[in-house]
């Protein structure tokens, strides 16, 4: 971790109300930890793909070894999982994954994607005793036909020409690649007035220990989020959330030593 760092945060902010509180907690992190950081908000689909390729040309004109590049996606999610842009189009997580991949700067380099984006509708009723007695309520916010505080749109296949930009999505297996998506597959992703559950979980988790195992860490961060009841406006039963870690890290990952 001597050379470079660099970050990538794309939040689309409307109609998100406490997606400006990740922004803020996560471009304050990224620079305590010594990351170069380039943030765009409300970025349209074709947006996320443009601010990726700027982003790759300029880890090609660094002069030294790159360490390791943090891309953060922010977003309302469709039914299958796509990112939506502030435009309402969709674009594929794993493709932006893949396409970064590929770059000659970060060969051999840790690549690590937070994606805050629901994968799906499904809400995790629990099971079992609530964890915690305690409950983060939510807002209710005016935004006809969507469910306000969960970053889930409901997308269908024919709406605003509904497609995929860029490269078709492929695999996501390769090697020094770490996705933490904010929900399991299929689900919902859950945010309040204050910011979503896994962007300031994991935000304070770091920060309380940076130097320790990032794959530690971001177990302990997914333990809290699991642990955590949230009252949605679906209903009034206690929803839960759990992240979705993929590694393909070839060596022990530390953002500070």
């Amino acid at each position: 971790m001597s050379g470079a760092r660099a970050a990538l945060l794309l939040a689309v902010i409307r109609d998100r109300p406490g997606a400006e509180r990740d922004v803020e907690a996560l471009g304050g992190l990224c620079q305590a930890l010594g990351f170069e950081t380039t943030l765009r908000t409300d970025p349209t689909a074709q947006a996320f793909w443009e601010e990726l390729a700027q982003f790759q040309e300029q880890l090609d004109t660094y002069r030294g070894p790159v360490s390791c590049a943090l891309v953060a996606l922010m977003a309302h999610g469709g039914p299958q999982g796509q990112l939506l842009g502030a435009d309402g189009q969709e674009v594929q997580p794993e493709a932006l994954v893949q396409e970064l991949s590929r770059c000659g700067a970060l060969s051999g380099c840790p690549k690590v994607f937070l994606l805050q984006a629901c994968r799906g509708g499904n809400r995790d009723a629990g099971k079992g005793p609530k964890a915690l007695p305690w409950y983060r309520r939510w807002l209710w916010v005016p935004q006809p036909a969507l469910p306000s505080h969960a970053d889930v749109l409901q997308v269908h296949a024919d709406a605003q020409g509904s497609s995929c930009s860029g490269p078709a999505p492929g695999s996501s297996g390769q090697a020094d690649v770490l996705t933490v998506y904010a929900a399991a597959e299929g689900c919902v992703a859950y945010r309040d007035e204050m910011g979503s559950d896994f962007i300031q979980t994991l935000v304070d988790v770091l920060r309380a220990d940076p130097g320790r195992d990032l794959l530690e860490l971001l177990t302990e961060v997914n333990r809290r989020v699991c642990e955590l009841d949230v009252l949605g406006p679906d209903c009034d039963e206690p929803r839960k959330a759990c992240l979705e870690i993929r590694s393909s890290l070839r060596r022990r990952l530390r953002l500070r030593v």
